[in-house]
């Protein structure tokens, strides 16, 4: 541990909550092992230094900050496609990393390696060559919609890529159980730059010192062997990272936790079904609406995160009829934010109604709760394949049927009592989430395999 103390690990994450959390949580992991660690962060999206105190950030400026129709402006970014965006991201951020790069790798204290988001890619691969120390890549995504990152040109070869509508429930042969619906893209206006964005993630993992995965080797297996045979690079499959005891519940709570605290508290094991669509994703007031009354209708208590910009060009609650909240009363709760964690690990939860981002994914499986799976785009829609057809923890809600009667008729159905087995199921795979961070479990060999991996880099 001594040893360690004199070592740093430079950090580069990409600037949305699904993988800045996680990169927080690896962090923790590795200052808990005795680094130190700097995270390099965009000046987009900045987080708040005092709230993680154990670690030192360096915020980096682009060069078009700040002056009129900078697209990375948070007003001009909230209307631009991801796709672009991301192109956007590392366009302007590619030079300034490798600057405030070099300058860490030059001060006093020894810098180990960087640890950077696949997403950033070639960036990080160019300026850590530069300045001579090895890189590796937090996946933030499972290893099952990696597998079908990396397979992108046999898609487009077999024309499975881009989508037609004509095909999106045949299977997909060569990615089993995947339909053609279920392969990771989304909607923009950029098909190519989606292309190259992908290509040059998987050639950047390729290219690396070694992959660290949320994920655990039960849950993936397969699809971590299928990567590695075919890679050749190190992987660390070391998740659940948030069931890492450096990363337990905090004890400091808002006043709007103890309030959701307090609501969850009141109500039946099992009964609640908690609704959350993650910080991305956004719906049309139509949408939102049909959501609303499936859930008044469930008569079941609901908790429902309702983020700012979740309704397209309009406010939720102006979205609901007059009276729409009042009549529901204590049966149901609106909040603006919630800690997910704590939620889900709290009785009274009986499912939860997810996009199906990994990170919900992952933090639903560990602690035992099924799954209504509504994904939106890329990842998500792998996710929810593997979670109902896989793992066998969720049932299918898709956007294109989301009406209040189905809706309803899918809360009614058995996902929440004891229905076909699936709790039971939900139950063995927190149990295996458990076992794989015990002193001999796998992700807990995996990082001590990390952490002497980390150390060999002289």
């Amino acid at each position: 541990m001594e040893e360690r103390k004199l070592r740093r690990i430079i950090m580069f994450p990409l600037p949305f909550l699904g993988h800045f959390n996680p990169m927080i949580q690896l962090a923790r992991i590795l200052h808990n092992r005795g680094f130190s660690v700097t995270i390099l962060h965009t000046s987009f999206n900045s987080p708040v230094p005092s709230q993680y105190p154990h670690f030192t950030f360096r915020t980096i400026h682009h060069k078009n900050e700040g002056e009129e129709g900078d697209p990375l402006s948070q007003s001009n970014a909230s209307g631009m496609d991801l796709v672009a965006f991301i192109r956007q991201l590392r366009q302007s951020y590619a030079e300034p990393f490798r600057k405030s790069l070099a300058a860490e790798v030059g001060g006093k204290e020894k810098v180990c390696c960087l640890v950077s988001d696949s997403v950033w890619a070639r960036n990080t691969e160019v300026a850590a060559e530069e300045v001579g120390i090895r890189r590796l890549v937090l996946t933030t995504s499972g290893a099952a919609s990696f597998r079908a990152y990396t397979a992108y040109p046999l898609l487009r070869d077999k024309e499975y890529l881009p989508i037609k509508d004509s095909r999106l429930d045949e299977p997909v042969l060569e990615l089993p159980p995947l339909k053609v619906k279920d392969l990771p893209v989304m909607e923009t206006s950029e098909p190519e730059e989606l292309y190259r964005v992908v290509n040059s993630m998987v050639k950047g993992a390729k290219s690396s010192s070694g992959v660290i995965w949320n994920t655990f080797e039960d849950l993936e297996h397969m699809e971590l062997m299928d990567f590695s045979s075919h890679f050749q690079v190190p992987i660390f499959p070391i998740g659940p990272f948030h069931k890492h005891s450096e990363n337990s519940l905090p004890t400091i709570k808002n006043k709007e936790d103890h309030l959701t605290t307090d609501w969850l508290d009141e109500q039946e094991p099992q009964s609640v079904v908690y609704v959350s669509f993650g910080s991305l994703a956004d719906m049309e007031e139509k949408e939102f609406l049909e959501i609303a009354w499936g859930l008044r209708n469930c008569e079941r208590p609901f908790l429902w995160v309702v983020r700012p910009g979740l309704v397209r060009g309009a406010e939720w609650l102006e979205s609901l009829p007059c009276g729409f909240v009042e009549n529901i009363g204590d049966k149901g709760k609106f909040v603006k934010w919630v800690n997910q964690l704590e939620v889900l690990a709290h009785p009274a939860v009986g499912v939860f109604w997810t996009h199906c981002g990994w990170n919900s994914t992952l933090e639903s499986i560990s602690e035992g709760v099924p799954m209504i799976c509504t994904p939106c785009f890329t990842d998500q829609r792998v996710n929810a394949r593997y979670i109902v057809d896989v793992w066998e923890v969720g049932i299918m809600l898709e956007r294109s049927k989301m009406d209040r009667k189905e809706i309803e008729k899918v809360i009614r159905s058995g996902i929440i009592g004891e229905g076909d087995g699936m709790r039971e199921r939900c139950l063995k795979w927190k149990e295996r989430a458990i076992v794989c961070l015990s002193q001999d479990g796998s992700s807990s060999k995996y990082l001590e395999r990390l952490v002497s991996h980390v150390l060999s880099f002289d």
